[in-house]
């Protein structure tokens, strides 16, 4: 975040415009769209993570599934393969995955313990 910041202080000193405010920064985190990951390109255990997504009908092609949602299960549902895979997601997948209801204790304080060791 902090390396975010900096860039964009840069870009804006470059151009001459003020710097940007840390709360719009913040405010801008939550309206970028997440990476969306092919299901069939995920890995197995990251796909039976994945419990309540049903096959897709034939002719509608590989769905796409956010990043954060796939952070979610993995963690929550997943076996240590499906969260090591989610673990290396980009940290914005962390970030709002974090932000999601529903976490088991245990498996939101493993996603706590990912992401302060990556820095998030």
């Amino acid at each position: 975040m902090q390396a975010v910041e900096r860039q964009l202080t840069a870009f804006c000193q470059r151009q001459g415009l003020p710097a940007i405010a840390r709360a719009s920064l913040y405010n801008a985190l939550e309206r970028v769209p997440v990476p969306r990951l092919a299901r069939r390109r995920l890995p197995v255990a990251v796909q039976q993570a994945l419990y309540n997504l049903s096959e897709p009908r034939a002719g509608t092609g590989d769905p796409e599934i956010p990043g954060d949602q796939i952070v979610f299960y993995a963690f929550n549902y997943g076996s240590t393969q499906a969260i090591s895979f989610a673990s290396g997601l980009p940290w914005l997948c962390l970030h709002r995955a974090e932000r999601r209801p529903g976490w088991r204790p245990k498996s939101r304080s493993l996603l706590t313990a990912v992401m302060k060791y990556r820095g998030i």
